[in-house]
């Protein structure tokens, strides 16, 4: 069972699900630096080592810039991104066409909880930075497990509140200790999971854990749904 303290049960509880206006131009913004670029294309080589091929739905796709490294790095991919704020969609949509991808890659408007696509639609589901944002994080990995192809994986990124040393210097080391600082004090008013207690959710869900590994500073679940 997933424990969190006072203070961070707390913010899950007014921290919103989706990004409204005009945070939505403030995430872009942040989204287009240096470092957050960077992990988006380690994320993107992850993903492609679970094929190259297939149906990718990216949920709580933010600013869309994930599908654009993965078309960049897999061009046979069919991509689908998803997101709960109409906001989000809008400005995913428009960095897309600026990308050049406007027939390549589609976004739509809804909640992980109650994905708008049929059962056995996805090869994979991924979601990156967005688990923490979920009201009820069990019934998303559910429904993800729900449209997820048999033999399926998802594979969940976030920041995890004890991410350990070796991994922050690590990071450090490639994009500066300033940058880093900034990211560990992003960790107090964020309610991230523990690296245990992402691993508890995934063992409350329908999902199988394969294995919890670092992509970058990101804590990846890698979960598979049976034949």
């Amino acid at each position: 069972m997933v424990r969190l303290s006072p203070a961070r049960r707390l913010l899950k509880v007014f921290h919103p699900e989706a990004i409204p206006w005009p945070g939505t131009v403030f995430y872009n913004a942040i989204s287009s630096t240096n470092i957050f670029q960077r992990n988006y294309e380690l994320v993107a080589e992850h993903i492609s080592d679970y094929g190259s091929e297939g149906s990718v739905l990216d949920i709580g796709t933010g600013p869309g810039w994930l599908l654009v490294k993965l078309r960049q790095k897999s061009p046979f991919l069919r991509l689908t991104g998803l997101d709960t704020s109409p906001s989000m969609v809008a400005k995913a949509r428009k960095n897309i066409v600026g990308a050049g991808f406007s027939r390549e890659i589609k976004v739509e408007e809804g909640d992980v909880s109650h994905i708008p696509f049929d059962a056995d639609t996805f090869d994979t589901v991924v979601s990156t930075g967005s688990i923490h944002h979920w009201k009820d994080p069990v019934a998303g990995l559910n429904d993800i497990y729900r449209v997820l192809k048999p033999g399926g994986y998802a594979l969940i990124y976030d920041i995890v509140s004890d991410t350990p040393k070796s991994v922050l210097k690590e990071t450090a080391r490639e994009f500066g200790r300033l940058r880093m600082v900034l990211l560990w004090l992003h960790a107090f008013e964020e309610p991230f999971y523990s690296y245990e207690d992402l691993g508890l959710l995934a063992q409350s869900s329908l999902l199988k854990e394969e294995q919890t590994m670092f992509v970058g500073v990101l804590c990846c679940l890698i979960l598979k749904k049976g034949n």
